[in-house]
């Protein structure tokens, strides 16, 4: 029997509401701040804990190719279902090794993922995300700050060690925010970072 990722621990019980929670909101209004970031043009696409695929369906909407990578088999079942005929391909993996992932890719999207690994696993996940990462490509990502959900697998990660290590992997950052919750908790709150795969542009060139 397959051993579950460890910070995949408490999704699989909770699949069908988790799945009606991220579609509540749409992915252009949960990750308006990166949009600017996104491929100009039809491009390849890797998501990262794609869950139940709001985030690769409305990238392939877009015209991109996305590879949606999910280790939480009831997650990847919903999103097969709930998304018919949208060209997307499934992967049952997980950071840090990324083992079945193959190519490189213009965007590498990390909605609410990072926060699952822990210090190791964030050196070894952040060397294997650039080595996926085209050169010019851009890895987009959330994390989470707030209190750790009963069941789940969470840690407190601060951006200054996130940064450091995508600079180790030559990922230097364009953007970084803060938001609020997009689903309303008053307690959670999220740091966003747009990391590209070479030194940025001089300013008003991108």
């Amino acid at each position: 029997m397959r051993t579950r990722p460890l910070g995949t621990a408490g999704y699989g019980p909770d699949a069908e509401a988790l799945a009606r929670r991220y579609t509540s909101t749409t992915f252009e209004a949960v990750h308006a701040s990166i949009l600017p970031w996104l491929p100009s043009s039809p491009g390849r696409v890797l998501d990262i804990g794609a869950g139940s695929g709001r985030d690769a369906a409305a990238l392939a909407r877009r015209g991109h190719h996305v590879v949606a990578v999910e280790p939480t088999d009831e997650l990847r079942r919903i999103g097969r279902r709930s998304h018919p005929g949208v060209d997307i391909e499934w992967v049952d993996d997980a950071l840090p090794a990324l083992a079945r992932v193959r190519g490189r890719y213009d965007l590498v999207l990390m909605s609410a993922v990072w926060m699952h690994l822990d210090e190791a696993e964030r050196v070894d996940g952040m060397r294997r995300v650039a080595e996926l990462t085209a050169p010019g490509g851009r890895v987009a990502m959330s994390i989470r700050r707030g209190p750790v959900p009963e069941g789940r697998r969470m840690f407190a990660v601060p951006v200054a060690e996130t940064l450091a290590l995508a600079g180790r992997s030559a990922l230097f950052p364009v953007h970084r925010g803060e938001e609020p919750d997009h689903l309303g908790r008053a307690d959670v709150h999220w740091d966003t970072l747009v990391l590209r795969a070479e030194p940025p542009a001089p300013q008003g060139q991108r």
